[in-house]
């Protein structure tokens, strides 16, 4: 996989592991023994990851064009009228997009038909790092500016949305909260990052916010039933109470080591930072357990877990496999 200079995310579909690299190569990988199952390309560079239902995978070009791949093999492709920074979003035989002015698409997975499209009007300024896309149960979820929108995603009706953060300040830079993908998903509990701005979480059922705290940062959280964890701009850890909202410890033990997404795995959190080093910490404290190396580049995105191996990605295009 060539270097990653886009907003990366590994996606999972049982036990594989599908990853893109900037120069527009694609690769699925069998997580338990790291064996290539397939590689493509989507003839151009790319601006989005990947998103896979282990059949269809989409990524999105610089120029702007949406390329979906039946097992390796391009199926089809449609230009889009703005950029895209989010990966797609594969499920239900459809591919949705989020583009960055804020516009979900949908299209038919297996011949590109535009199925529907919902707008939002809002800001001229936007955020230039991956958005919230992502099922929950029978709807769609996608993050507009601060708010989550759950919609029909045979139809594009909204069914509800709540704001997760309130956006502050004088100018358009300042009041800048958009929700940060990709989300943490708990039964049907939602919760997310609002950029620089709060934490929070939402009842998926009622369309109601559980809680929001104030939070700098724009990195996407890791979590479970318990507790959510996420690093603020300085590298600091939280830990939040999912129920709650209260905060359960703080670690700054990766201070200006840039931490990005999180990965809550049994008893531990697993997170990279820009050494290349994924840092394994005790989920109860945020005690430093493991530290393992990868190619000395940044680590983007969000570790994963297949099966029982967690998986990450690198900006210098290596996919590395970890047995906790």
């Amino acid at each position: 996989m060539d270097n990653v200079r886009f907003p990366m995310r590994l996606t999972v579909a049982g036990s594989q592991v599908f990853a893109a690299g900037s120069d527009g190569s694609v690769v699925a990988v069998d997580a338990d023994t790291g064996r290539e199952l397939w590689r493509a390309s989507a003839g151009a560079p790319l601006s989005a990851g990947i998103g896979s239902d282990g059949r269809h995978a989409a990524v999105v070009t610089s120029g702007n064009q949406l390329v979906v791949l039946d097992q390796g093999r391009e199926a089809w492709r449609r230009t889009l009228p703005s950029r895209v920074l989010t990966a797609p979003l594969v499920a239900g035989e459809r591919v949705f997009v989020l583009r960055v002015d804020r516009t979900v698409q949908a299209f038919d997975a297996l011949d590109g038909r535009p199925l529907w499209t919902v707008a939002r009007p809002g800001e001229a300024l936007t955020l230039a790092q991956s958005g919230v896309i992502a099922p929950l149960g029978d709807l769609l979820l996608v993050g507009q500016g601060s708010r989550l929108v759950a919609l029909e995603p045979l139809r594009g009706n909204a069914r509800w949305e709540v704001a997760v953060a309130t956006p502050r300040g004088t100018n358009e830079v300042e009041r800048l909260a958009d929700l940060v993908g990709p989300p943490t998903r708990i039964g049907k509990t939602v919760c997310a990052r609002a950029f620089q701005t709060a934490v929070g979480c939402v009842d998926g059922e009622r369309g109601t916010l559980l809680w929001s705290r104030p939070s700098s940062g724009s990195q996407p959280l890791g979590g479970d039933a318990e507790l959510l964890i996420g690093a603020d701009a300085n590298g600091r850890l939280t830990a939040w109470r999912t129920p709650s909202g209260d905060v359960a410890w703080t670690d700054s033990s990766l201070l200006y080591r840039e931490p990005g997404g999180v990965l809550l795995a049994g008893a531990v959190a697993v997170v990279g930072d820009l050494e290349g080093q994924v840092h394994f910490v005790a989920r109860e404290s945020g005690r430093a357990l493991l530290r393992l190396p990868t190619d000395g580049t940044p680590v983007v995105g969000a570790p994963v877990l297949a099966g029982q191996t967690i998986v990450v990605a690198t900006r210098g295009g290596g996919l590395f496999g970890f047995r906790p």
